[in-house]
């Protein structure tokens, strides 16, 4: 079994291509996936039902210092990449170096934008880009139970 491409956006723009061009949908589920845990698995899981292919954004380790602060990321960007290419769901990986996919999901137009139940279909920060283009954005995944913040807080203790 291979693990799914890591590809930069030009890339990424010829494989959406050809997906489509093959009647594929597609879906982009996004996070820093620092240490990774059941719950984001579920949400991958659950993203990758949504859709013939999912394409995973992970964000790059500027963008994990900014969101979580002092100490993160755990793991390089290449290093959380490669983790989540390992996953049978996922069928493309890429990095992006902004703080939001705002910018990505406006370029790469995705059919669905999926996001944790942490957010409400309304609460999504990218939602108007994705409507704006026609796409729809969509919460999958369990409840948001985990969290790699805690996690840390517990193994340092």
């Amino acid at each position: 079994m291979r693990n799914a491409p890591i590809v930069d956006e030009q890339e990424l723009l010829s494989t959406i291509e050809r997906e489509r061009a093959d009647h594929h949908t597609i879906a982009f589920a996004n996070g820093c996936f620092d240490v990774l845990h059941v719950g984001h698995i579920r949400y991958l899981q659950a993203a990758a039902q949504e859709a013939d292919v999912l394409i995973v954004g992970v964000n790059g380790d500027e963008s994990v210092r900014t969101l979580k602060g002092e100490g993160r990321p755990v793991m390089n960007e290449n290093e959380r990449a490669e983790l989540i290419s390992a996953i049978r769901v996922v069928a493309y990986v890429t990095v992006f170096h902004e703080n939001s996919p705002a910018r990505l999901l406006g370029v790469l137009k995705p059919d669905l934008h999926c996001k944790g139940t942490d957010y409400t279909p309304e609460s999504v920060p990218e939602a108007a880009i994705v409507n704006a283009y026609g796409g729809r954005v969509v919460i999958v995944g369990d409840p948001k139970d985990h969290s790699t913040t805690e996690m840390l807080k517990r193994m340092k203790a």
